[in-house]
């Protein structure tokens, strides 16, 4: 069942949303060579404390940490740990937290140094799916126009969208109804009604999108070893255009 927000969980969700855009905006300055993932993680759960917020992934189904943080080929759930940011790798940052009990939920990629330009036109094209898919999150469209609209605009550029992970509603829990593809066909699943909040989630790869998760049980790799980007915002579906809550105006 998809739940209808009321303006008070909307109001909490936003203010949660506008946390972590800051949080993910001043990691510009913190994911540089030499850090460990470990110590990324160490930030981002200070700075969650410092604003109140409650991480939704420490504790879920076991795991430590109060983020994701995956690294080149490794694509979703990577494991913050002894692994040592170098100058070109391509980091990917998720966060899901609450504030006052109501989860927002985000994801921004890093590069490491002088992005080379395919690089650049990856993270450039996650970035514009991921927009193409929130621009199809409107009172009265279907769910799967969010999916197609998000495939359409990764494989135009021959990049691959991966099959295996999607993204999914949010609330008062990280993951509630529906889960959301990033691909498929226009028209189909639920219409969409003012008052839903989903956290939209491309993860496109250079190459296949083939993935396997490693014998952590959490980490998600491309099976050819090519990059992958992976980028979320939470979104808000209202009576007229969508309402991103986690974005900074600046993004």
């Amino acid at each position: 069942m998809i739940t209808i927000k009321n303006k008070v969980a909307i109001q909490k969700m936003q203010t949660a949303g506008a946390f972590l855009a800051e949080i993910f905006h001043e990691l510009n300055q913190v994911i540089s060579p030499g850090k460990t993932t470990l110590e990324i993680d160490a930030w981002i759960a200070a700075q969650l404390s410092k604003r109140s917020m409650v991480s939704a992934t420490k504790g879920y189904k076991g795991y430590k940490h109060s983020s994701c943080i995956s690294v080149n080929d490794e694509v979703v759930h990577g494991i913050p740990g002894t692994r040592i940011i170098e100058t070109g790798d391509l980091v990917k940052v998720d966060i899901c937290a609450s504030w006052k009990g109501y989860c927002a939920d985000a994801a921004r990629p890093y590069f490491v140094g002088k992005m080379p330009a395919d690089i650049e036109k990856l993270l450039h094209v996650a970035l514009e799916s991921l927009n193409k898919g929130i621009a199809q999150a409107k009172a009265g469209n279907k769910l799967t126009d969010i999916s197609h609209a998000i495939q359409s605009e990764v494989e135009i550029h021959g990049f691959g969208v991966v099959r295996d992970f999607a993204g999914h509603g949010i609330g008062k829990h990280m993951h509630e109804d529906p889960e959301i593809l990033n691909y498929g066909t226009p028209g189909r699943g639920p219409v969409l009604r003012p008052g839903m909040t989903f956290a939209l989630e491309p993860m496109i790869t250079q190459g296949s999108y083939e993935v396997y998760v490693t014998h952590d049980t959490w980490t998600v790799k491309t099976k050819d070893k090519s990059l992958a980007a992976h980028i979320e915002d939470t979104v808000l579906v209202t009576e007229s255009e969508p309402l991103i809550l986690t974005r900074l105006k600046s993004y």
